[in-house]
């Protein structure tokens, strides 16, 4: 089983949440479109003004992914932090 490695984009500003809510419409339909799984996105506020968005892909898919898309950071991903 490999790991996941969850990519997170950081947004700051009055209007990161917005902001990061929009972002994760494009990565559910970059998901959708290259056929990835999982099939994981979310979005959390870190504070008022930082939020992120982020997708968990396959660790053999992450070099592409990342590639592809520059998230600003990563972690291997645990079905605890959902």
């Amino acid at each position: 089983m490999s790991r996941k490695i969850k990519l997170i984009w950081d947004f700051r500003g009055p209007t990161a949440k917005e902001v990061a809510m929009h972002h994760e419409k494009h990565l559910k339909d970059y998901i959708e479109a290259e056929n990835l799984s999982p099939n994981i996105t979310g979005n959390t506020d870190l504070s008022s003004m930082h939020s992120i968005a982020y997708m968990v892909v396959e660790e053999v898919n992450m070099t592409d992914v990342r590639d592809a898309l520059v998230p600003h950071r990563g972690e291997v991903y645990s079905e605890k932090q959902n």
